[in-house]
C-alpha cells in the first residue's frame, strides 16, 4: 500500500509538473506562427531543463502543425514553420524523478471557427471519457475506446490514431507495442482498465485524445492522465 502511495504521488507530481511547463509555454508564447515546429520543440526541451532540471524524455518531442497534425506519432514529417492561420500540438513526455508524464495541448492561431472548436471539443472530451470511466469501474479499453469514438464523431470528428490511451508508470517505460492490446485504450483491448500488471502493481492510464478533420486539413490533440489527478 505504502508503495502504491508513492507510485501515485510520482505520478500525479509528474504531471503537475508537465502543466507548470505547459502554462509556462504559453505565457512565454513559445508556440507561435513564424517558428519552427523543431525550434519550438527545442525550446520547450530547454525551458524544461531551466524548470525543473529534466533532460530525459520517454518518446520523442513532437511540435506539428498544419497538415503535420493529421499524422500519427510514429510519422516523422519534414520540419515545418507554424503558420499565422495554423492550429498546432504538443506532445511531450518528460521524465520527473523517473515517473513518465505525458502531455499533450493544442493551439490555435487566427480565427479559424472549425480549428477554434477543435479547440474547445479537446477538453470537452477528454473531461466526458474521464467521467464515462469512472462512472463504470468494469470498464475494458475497448469500452472506453468506442465512448471516445462517439463522442468525437457527434462532434463531427474522426480519430487520428488508433488507440485512445496507454499505460504510464515508472521509466523505462514498460514496452507498448500494437501486438499488445490489454497495454492500450483500443478496440481490441477487452480487458478492464481497472487492474494490475504482471508485477501486481496497479494500471494507470494515459487517456490520449488525436481528433482530426482530413477534409478540412488539421487536427489536434490533448493527452494526460485519465485515472489519477
Amino acid at each position: 500500500m505504502v508503495e502504491e502511495k508513492a507510485r501515485v504521488a510520482g505520478l500525479v507530481a509528474a504531471q503537475e509538473k508537465a502543466i507548470a511547463l505547459f502554462d509556462e509555454v504559453e505565457a512565454r508564447g513559445l508556440v507561435a506562427p513564424g517558428r519552427g515546429e523543431r525550434e519550438v520543440s527545442d525550446a520547450i526541451r530547454d525551458l524544461a531543463n531551466g524548470m525543473f532540471g529534466t533532460t530525459k524524455h520517454w518518446h520523442k518531442r513532437i511540435i506539428r502543425s498544419g497538415p503535420n497534425t493529421l499524422l500519427p506519432y510514429r510519422d516523422n514529417p519534414p520540419d515545418r514553420i507554424i503558420g499565422e492561420d495554423d492550429v498546432a500540438f504538443a506532445d511531450f513526455g518528460p521524465i520527473f524523478e523517473e515517473y513518465e508524464a505525458d502531455f499533450g495541448r493544442t493551439y490555435v492561431f487566427g480565427d479559424d471557427p472549425d480549428k477554434h472548436r477543435l479547440l474547445k471539443d479537446l477538453p470537452r472530451i477528454f473531461d466526458a471519457g474521464r467521467a464515462a470511466f469512472e462512472a463504470d469501474g468494469a470498464m475494458t479499453g475497448a469500452q472506453l475506446h468506442q465512448v471516445v469514438e462517439e463522442l468525437a464523431a457527434e462532434a463531427g470528428w474522426s480519430i487520428g490514431i488508433w488507440h485512445a490511451g496507454h499505460l504510464v508508470g515508472e521509466f523505462p517505460h514498460e514496452t507498448n507495442d500494437g501486438a499488445k492490446a490489454e497495454s492500450y485504450i483500443t478496440p481490441e483491448n477487452t480487458t478492464p482498465l481497472r487492474r494490475t500488471d504482471r508485477a501486481g502493481r496497479r494500471c494507470h492510464w494515459i487517456l490520449e485524445l488525436h481528433f482530426v478533420d482530413r477534409e478540412r486539413g488539421f487536427g489536434g490533440f490533448h493527452e494526460q492522465l485519465l485515472d489519477l489527478g
